[in-house]
């Protein structure tokens, strides 16, 4: 088994976090391009430095407005990019530097690419045990040099953890993707950061479910207009369709009423 000791790491000031950083609707970002985030995990994972990731999109903006362990749990990662276009045009909008969106299902995409090039080794937990089945299963025809370190559902007890962490940490992964709903998985890992020797953390909420083949994900055109939240609620209508409804609705009178202070302090 590799070497699990971490260097002691200063990620609050790197240089490329410290340029990037930026305050939108209260809620600290980096204005990061999906390479630049993709060579800070690799990064991290080359010189086994921990480095906490997570993304943040409209809905998960609003709910941390309201939910305090939920926001202290986003805002005390080392990297939080923009997931989601609302949240990428708003800031725009507001005069930041935003230069794309970085989504979390593609950050994981291009993170297996490289893990199987570099050699570094992934461990897959949450969502159903037939859907990790099934993301190992097309990782090995994508992907046939790549070494997954280990896989557990999620479908446990809080009794579980321990045993879980202990699974992670022992299997010497270098990455750990954690497939599950907010805020669950925010939860999980900032619980946990210490004590997983992991060089690179993130939720990957659904992401699982998008490569495995359990769900499909809106296409391209889609996703270039915005509207992967419209595709999502016609996918599930019943489950989703009030959710977005709230959080799409409080979002835009957040970004109103900023805009609004903004011209009046001009």
């Amino acid at each position: 088994m590799r070497n699990l000791a971490f260097k002691q790491p200063e990620w609050i000031d790197h240089p490329l976090l410290s340029a990037r950083a930026m305050t939108f609707l209260g809620c600290p970002l980096h204005g990061l391009t999906m390479e630049e985030t993709l060579d800070l995990a690799e990064e991290a994972m080359r010189e086994h430095r921990p480095l906490h990731h997570v993304v943040v999109n409209v809905a998960k903006l609003v709910t941390m407005r309201k939910n305090a362990e939920l926001r202290e749990d986003v805002t005390s990662a080392d990297i939080i990019n923009i997931d989601g276009a609302g949240v990428l045009w708003g800031a725009r909008l507001c005069g930041l530097n935003a230069p794309e969106r970085v989504a979390g299902v593609d950050i994981m995409l291009n993170l297996f690419q490289r893990c199987a090039k570099g050699g570094y080794r992934p461990f897959l937990f949450g969502a159903e045990q037939g859907v990790l089945d099934a993301v190992a299963a097309r990782l090995a025809k994508d992907h046939p040099g790549l070494t997954i370190a280990g896989m557990r559902n999620g479908y446990f007890k809080e009794d579980d953890e321990d045993a879980i962490v202990r699974q992670i940490n022992e299997s010497g992964a270098d990455c750990l993707f954690v497939a599950m709903p907010t805020p669950r998985k925010e939860r999980f890992l900032k619980k946990y950061r210490t004590r997983l020797t992991t060089s690179f953390v993130m939720g990957v909420g659904g992401s699982f479910d998008v490569y495995g083949g359990k769900v499909s994900r809106a296409p391209q055109l889609v996703q270039s207009l915005g509207l992967e939240w419209l595709f999502r609620i016609a996918q599930e209508p019943k489950r989703l369709w009030r959710r977005y409804y709230e959080t799409n609705t409080a979002y835009a009178s957040l970004l109103g009423q900023e805009l609004w202070r903004r011209r009046v302090h001009r």
